[in-house]
């Protein structure tokens, strides 16, 4: 049945006139052969969307990824019978990143939620996101299990352990307060997020949007979540979709190298060099010691007191100018990939300036 607020106004209508603006919401929910989980799923995102009835105008957008196990039946079946659902189909499996691009062009809200179809996050969440992006006028709001008053409940040590580290390398790499970067629950405002011009295919999506969103300086505010899989533990057997840690692990690594490329050559070309300059010294106080033993002429005294000092320790020579070599090369590579980065962004600024110029235009 459909609810007295969306009777007064669809999402992407306009507002009649005289009456109060009740900010939309989409809901999105990408699916990849998600059949032994979706209907059950689907139908707790349902019932709690209902509680925000008169608080938002709202819509649940999934989004069948190219699924091979009949979840787009199953989903399709679910919206004839359900207010507020729309469907969307890609033909074969594209992968998240395009999934979510696929959705954002296609839905016109204030403001989209993009949730897990596991529920891994409870519904809940997603009425948090909304209240906090609308009281803050935040353009991002994340949710964060890694945040201080976050939770995690029966995640697997290893898938712990990974999405804690990848995290926090993302996070230290981004010098940002947030915690938690690769995580897909979050709220968006519509219209920022369309000025993106997102490029990511897969997972790396949600660490790009994050990585874009600061070069504009972009206000992203994060809230404590809890991620549950207690519940996503039996379920598990039903599951056939999986996520793939090294896939993500990688796209980690590179995003990180995005957002600071200083970490991955000049601190390391530093501690390089620190250790070539220890062997040149070292070198140094032998050629020394030598030169002074020597009581011959000057030239040969030099020449012989090098030669000692190579006999005693060849692998001094050795190291120490391979590591100095390395170490130029890799301060030469850090300020050329810092200044990359500096024209990327002044590039992604005037671009994204005149993308959201032409899309307010043909809003308007």
């Amino acid at each position: 049945m459909t609810s007295p607020v969306a009777r007064v106004q669809e999402v992407g209508a306009p507002i009649p006139s005289g009456e109060p603006a009740i900010p939309t919401a989409s809901v999105i929910i990408p699916a990849y052969n998600e059949a032994g989980i979706i209907v059950e799923s689907l139908t707790a995102v349902h019932e709690y969307m209902h509680t925000l009835d008169g608080e938002f105008v709202w819509e649940i957008v999934v989004v069948d990824d190219g699924s091979t196990d009949g979840t787009g039946l199953l989903v399709d079946k679910f919206a004839a019978t359900h207010d507020h659902m729309r469907v969307l189909h890609h033909r074969v499996n594209l992968k998240l990143g395009q999934a979510l691009r696929f959705a954002f062009n296609h839905c016109t809200s204030d403001y989209f939620v993009t949730f897990d179809a596991d529920l891994s996050y409870s519904p809940d969440h997603i009425g948090r996101l909304l209240r906090t992006i609308v009281d803050t006028a935040a353009r991002i709001v994340v949710a964060s299990p890694y945040n201080k008053d976050g939770t995690t409940t029966n995640i697997p040590f290893l898938r712990r352990l990974a999405s804690r580290m990848a995290n926090r390398m993302l996070a230290g790499a981004a010098r940002g307060e947030l915690s938690t970067l690769t995580g897909m629950v979050r709220a968006y405002d519509r219209r920022f997020l369309s000025s993106l011009n997102l490029k990511a295919m897969d997972t790396e999506i949600n660490t790009e949007i994050i990585y874009k969103a600061q070069l504009l300086r972009a206000r992203i505010v994060e809230i404590p979540a809890h991620l549950d899989w207690s519940y996503q533990r039996e379920r598990q057997a039903e599951r056939k979709s999986s996520i793939r840690m090294s896939r993500s692990t990688h796209s980690s690594v590179v995003m990180s190298f995005l957002f600071r490329p200083v970490l991955f050559f000049v601190i390391p070309g530093l501690i390089v060099l620190a250790l070539a300059s220890w062997m040149i010294i070292w070198i140094g106080i032998r050629v020394g010691q030598n030169f002074a033993a020597d009581s011959g002429p000057f030239d040969p005294r030099f020449s012989n007191a090098l030669s000692h000092a190579y006999e005693e320790n060849a692998y001094s020579f050795i190291v120490g100018g391979i590591a100095l070599v390395l170490g130029a090369q890799l301060l030469t590579l850090g300020i050329i990939s810092m200044q990359a980065k500096r024209y990327f962004e002044e590039l992604f600024h005037l671009g994204s300036s005149v993308l959201r110029r032409l899309r307010t235009q043909d809003e308007d």
